[in-house]
């Protein structure tokens, strides 16, 4: 899944695919506080990095180095299916519209193109993603889960 960096840019920040700019630990502890995966470990989240097509949302100012204030990442096979997980914009810049343009960037993707299904769970914002086309399962009865809710905390 290891290609050129993949990049766009509006004012001040940019959305990138560089994974040398990604702030593992500023992503760790974002995460290790939502409701989706409270407490997880900084391991798991590396591991979980490694291995999905990430996005990193950037504040830019000249002369300082970008500062990561997004996050999404894609669980692929670059052919069929992806699914979205661990979207998050900083608190303190919701309301711009940068969520909405960090879902643009990554649909746009190229190794995102084509996909029969693309899935995620969220507990709040589907109005967001329902502007990028995504609906309640069409067909429920077919879909099954394995749900560990302590698997963190062992």
């Amino acid at each position: 899944m290891r290609s050129a960096p993949y990049e766009q840019r509006r004012g001040e920040f940019l959305v990138s695919t560089e994974r040398a700019l990604l702030d593992v630990p500023l992503i760790h502890a974002f995460l290790t506080h939502t409701y989706w995966s409270p407490g997880v470990p900084l391991e798991t989240v590396q591991r979980a990095i490694e291995h999905s097509l990430c996005f990193g949302l950037y504040r830019t100012e000249e002369g300082r180095p970008a500062r990561q204030v997004g996050f999404a990442r894609v669980v692929t096979d670059c052919a069929t299916f992806g699914y979205l997980a661990d979207v998050f914009v900083d608190e303190g810049l919701r309301g711009q519209g940068l969520g909405q343009w960090l879902m643009e960037v990554l649909f746009a993707h190229p190794q995102l193109q084509g996909f029969r299904r693309f899935m995620l769970a969220t507990r709040d914002a589907h109005g967001l993603y329902a502007k990028h086309g995504f609906t309640p399962l069409s067909a429920p009865d077919r879909f099954m889960e394995r749900w560990d809710p302590d698997v963190y905390r062992r």
